[in-house]
């Protein structure tokens, strides 16, 4: 029995080698790995002894040849294969152990080049990892060092491994290289900007495996990218409480998006996937009580985003109450004193959380038999693009709070209306059917006076009845995409109510 072994990590394969070879198995190997096995007194074939031709073009070629590839995909039940195996004076392998040149650890590199990059693609070993994948049957093939014992195992109690486990391996493979592929694609396409391929493949990592997904009857798993951005949930490190949820982490990586919208002390309340209460401050604890305030029910068993570290004051107020999860770009030891006595409080730190999201960040959405994918949405307006459209020009205060609004409507599901004031929400109306029950959802919910208040929707307004009804309830300016081919009417009912409307021209649906 042979085993070709040639690593770049090198985690447990001296052990590894020294076991097959007690087991009496020959290695053959190639480079470093040949080199750190000699040098641990493991006896090794060196690969141009088997090719009979030398390693060249600084190793580049070693591994491409017959007498390597003839010895692992000859298939031995056929009595043809293993006759020209003869024939060519080649031997058969039955243990290929490797893994990849470091491309994924490379292109993590601070200021990587692109050669440096190409240089890091491996050749050789996907192919010798895929024609021994592809041979199965008759061929043990490893790519990841944690199965090393596993193999060894099977090999001391049987003499052989089974075939459930060199299927098992096998697969593992064909996952491990086309993950493989897929990062060098992705990575060579993002050098250029390019324009998604028409056949899309994409890789993640897995981060954790879920207790269940939405519901308790359903599995569910959480991924992460290969090279998330700094300010990325998966970057949070948890620092008290239970495990994070499915529920959990889409509640929260909302909050996260919409939080980024602001610059100044923000916290951000998210229940169910939309935001229910936003407040800006002087503090964080300020902007902490103005987002309870604006929906002291909604807020209970909720998510809190703050883009500020939390300090003692803020820890107090919100210990009042029960929360799922608080993240924020770090704590306070007093804070953490006072947060860390609820037991299940989930506590996450994010120092990069008021990082941006980068333009081109792509979002995806499975549907079935297929996959959505768009640019996320990283528009608010252009200040330039404002029009006032109708006679009352608004107030500085009004544009302000125009401006706070559609920050927060733009992450609050569709149709979705804010009415806020003074830098928090007063009532929010997600998720309906149509525009003028988002308007009313939002007024019946309101938690102040939403006389002065002005109030923002994610799309045009079809009809004037929201127009109407903003104005009933003392709201005094509306900002809205417009678009409408009814839009002269809610202009009409606006200057017949006196209310200041403005056209930003950017529609924030979400779905």
């Amino acid at each position: 029995m042979r085993a070709l072994i040639s690593v770049s990590d090198k985690t447990g394969v001296v052990e590894f080698a020294q076991k097959l070879e007690e087991l009496g198995v020959q290695i053959i190997s190639t480079g470093g790995t040949a080199t750190r096995l000699k040098e641990n007194g493991i006896a090794v074939t060196g690969i141009s002894e088997v090719t009979g031709f030398p390693e060249c073009l600084d190793g580049r070629v070693k591994t491409l040849h017959p007498a390597v590839h003839g010895g692992i995909l000859a298939m031995r039940e056929k009595t043809e294969h293993m006759q020209q195996l003869k024939d060519l004076n080649i031997e058969t392998i039955d243990i290929v152990a490797i893994n990849l040149y470091p491309f994924k650890q490379t292109i993590l590199k601070e200021d990587v080049t692109l050669e440096e990059a190409i240089e890091n693609i491996d050749i050789g070993g996907p192919t010798m990892l895929r024609s021994a994948a592809k041979n199965h049957k008759d061929v043990v093939v490893v790519c990841d060092p944690q199965d090393y014992e596993a193999v060894v195992v099977e090999l001391k109690e049987n003499g052989t491994v089974s075939y459930d486990t060199k299927y098992k391996l096998a697969l593992k493979v064909f996952e491990h290289t086309a993950s493989y592929d897929a990062l060098i694609s992705d990575y060579l396409r993002k050098q250029i900007h390019g324009e998604l391929p028409n056949q899309l493949t994409l890789t993640f990592e897995k981060a954790q495996e879920l207790r269940y997904g939405e519901n308790p009857h359903q599995k569910a798993w959480y991924y992460k990218e290969i090279k998330p951005q700094a300010g990325d949930l998966v970057n949070a490190k948890q620092l008290h409480g239970k495990e994070l949820s499915f529920n959990n982490i889409n509640d929260t990586n909302g909050a996260l998006e919409a939080l980024k919208e602001f610059e100044q002390p923000t916290v951000v309340a998210v229940k169910h996937a939309n935001p229910c209460g936003v407040g800006v401050g002087e503090t964080i604890c300020d902007a902490y009580v103005k987002a309870y305030d604006a929906d002291p029910v909604s807020i209970y068993g909720g998510i809190i985003a703050a883009n500020r570290p939390i300090d003692e004051a803020t820890a107090l107020e919100i210990s009042k109450i029960f929360v799922e999860i608080i993240i924020a770009p770090d704590f306070t030891e007093k804070a953490l004193e006072v947060l860390t006595q609820k037991k299940n409080l989930r506590l996450l730190k994010l120092p990069a959380i008021i990082e941006t999201i980068s333009e081109g960040t792509l979002t995806l959405k499975k549907v079935t038999g297929g996959l959505l994918v768009q640019e996320i949405d990283t528009t608010l307006f252009e200040e330039d693009d404002l029009k006032v459209v109708t006679d009352r020009i608004p107030t500085e205060q009004e544009m302000a709070d125009m401006c706070f609004a559609m920050k927060v409507v733009k992450h609050i599901k569709s149709n979705g209306i804010v009415i806020a004031k003074d830098n928090r929400t007063l009532g929010i109306g997600p998720g309906q059917v149509n525009r003028i029950w988002a308007v009313e959802n939002s007024i019946k919910q309101a938690t102040g006076d939403t006389k002065g208040a002005v109030l923002a929707s994610d799309a045009y307004f079809p009809f004037d009845d929201c127009v109407q009804a903003a104005a009933a309830a003392g709201i005094t300016a509306i900002i809205q995409p417009g678009g409408s081919i009814r839009d002269e009417e809610s202009i009409k009912k606006a200057n017949e109510l006196g209310i200041a409307m403005v056209f930003t021209g950017v529609r924030h649906f979400k779905h």
